[in-house]
């Protein structure tokens, strides 16, 4: 395997830093060694130098960019993931968000750090569920990530049959189709509930907003992998997003405790915007 030279990893760090806010520190120097082995392959490199040196060139950055997000950010996550906030959705969120807006618009939610689907589709359960109970709710779902590759898993919906053994029958009945071919233990979502969300690549280090403020953002285990000031200004992005009285989930192991946001705690990694 071919290694990396400590100042060729700082600059690397830095610059991924700074593009996308994923914070790299000495002890992920290996990690990054071995994802990157194999675009040094494609690209017939020999060493990290030689594609340090065509990163910061204006072909590379362009052409290279989106491969090396790829390679390196983690995209673990699964279908109810954290099923806590699912019931403090049904129980708490939804009601209150009737009982505030009525049904007049409909709910406009953001999965931010999507992956590879799970979680938007997870939400899209959720909120189908309640619409079944809610005559006249309806909702919208808008699913980002800065991996393309992992928004092409997400938009195509294909999944083993074992990321969903946790799942209800009657959501499999309703929300699942098992591959025609048996042996391959693939389920897919159903067209109705993939036409609910909308996929699209965003970077929160850039500059973002939306035509419309959002009522509810789900953005969980994503924070983790950045440096504290990192985070303070996402939030502050997010805030910026989310409608006045909407609500945040965050991931059970991040925390807003010291930071200056305009946002309540309703319940753990819950919060509402004042």
């Amino acid at each position: 395997m071919v290694s990396m030279a400590d100042k060729d990893f700082r600059r690397f760090s830095e610059f991924i830093h700074t593009e996308c806010g994923i914070k790299l520190p000495t002890s992920k120097k290996t990690m990054v060694e071995a994802r990157l082995q194999k675009r040094l392959r494609l690209l017939g490199m020999a060493t990290f130098r030689e594609y340090n040196d065509y990163i910061f060139s204006p072909s590379g950055l362009s052409e290279e960019l989106s491969h090396l997000i790829d390679a390196i950010t983690t995209n673990t996550t699964e279908f109810f993931r954290e099923s806590k906030h699912f019931d403090i959705m049904r129980q708490v969120v939804l009601p209150h968000w009737v009982a505030m807006r009525g049904l007049v618009h409909p709910l406009r939610l953001w999965s931010a750090g999507c992956s590879s689907g799970e979680e938007p589709y997870t939400l899209a359960m959720v909120l189908s569920e309640y619409a079944e109970k809610s005559p006249g709710f309806r909702f919208s779902i808008t699913a980002t990530d800065i991996s393309s590759q992992v928004l092409e898993k997400a938009r195509r919906a294909v999944y083993p049959e074992d990321r969903v053994a946790d799942m209800t029958y009657d959501l499999k009945r309703k929300y699942l189709l098992r591959s025609k071919d048996r042996l391959k233990k693939l389920v897919r979502i159903v067209p109705d509930l993939r036409e609910r969300v909308t996929f699209s690549r965003l970077n929160f280090m850039e500059e973002f907003s939306f035509n419309d403020p959002m009522d509810i953002i789900f953005c969980r285990n994503v924070m983790i992998y950045f440096d504290r000031p990192t985070q303070e200004t996402l939030l502050n992005k997010f805030c910026r997003q989310l409608r006045k009285d909407g609500h945040l989930f965050i991931g059970h192991s991040e925390s807003l405790t010291g930071m200056d946001l305009p946002l309540r705690q309703v319940s753990p990694t819950v919060y509402r915007r004042t």
